[in-house]
């Protein structure tokens, strides 16, 4: 019978939070907590990025309107419009982007956050997890922004799809790196190894 290796875990800085577990059996090959701040921040940079293009347009096409009756004459009143412009669009831009990069940074969280706690309540690892993360931030931000109901379906799809999909590509990561799972045993006839989850969990 061939012989399993040894599984290799990382240090943990709480160790009575985030359990020893072999690297294979993290989701991504990543553990939780560096998942869930890379996550995060991923996150923040990318909603800041779009927050300043969207904001600073949005800034300087409100301070044309707010000006568009009062319009500069000479040259020395063009250049003081241009860099109040400039201003106005760079302070909208920023003040936009800190914002909807916490947002994203808020809920690309709490779906992981989600998806690690359904995990551990189910014992295992896999898609399920991702889906119900998805149904549940997804439901969450409907009712947070007050959608109608024909809205908030829309958005409830497109939670179960995302994380439908994204589950199973994290699935698809872990038997590549040598993590089972539990229906891809059930669909192929083999008994449960439980070695690994007894190791996860002490």
């Amino acid at each position: 019978m061939e012989e399993r290796e040894a599984p290799v875990e990382i240090p943990r800085a709480f160790p009575y939070l985030f359990p020893p577990t072999p690297i294979h059996e993290n989701r991504l090959s990543i553990p939780f907590y560096i998942r869930l701040p890379a996550a995060t921040t991923c996150a923040f940079a990318t909603g800041l990025a779009l927050g300043l293009s969207h904001g600073s347009k949005t800034a300087g096409l409100r301070f044309r309107a707010e000006n568009s009756h009062r319009f500069p004459t000479t040259s020395a009143g063009w250049y003081m419009y241009h860099k109040s412009k400039n201003y106005h669009m760079m302070f909208g831009g920023i003040k936009e982007g800190m914002k909807m990069g916490s947002k994203i940074a808020f809920w690309a969280g709490s779906f992981f956050l989600v998806e690690e706690s359904v995990d551990r309540m189910r014992g295992t690892k896999d898609f399920l997890s991702t889906v119900v993360a998805g149904l549940s931030i997804s439901g969450g931000f409907s009712a947070w922004s007050k959608f109608p109901l024909p809205t908030a379906a829309r958005t409830t799809k497109v939670g179960f799809l995302g994380g439908f999909s994204f589950g199973l590509v994290q699935d698809a990561l872990g038997l590549a790196r040598g993590r089972r799972l539990g229906y891809v045993d059930f669909l192929l006839g083999r008994p449960r190894d439980h070695t690994d989850f007894d190791e996860m969990n002490g």
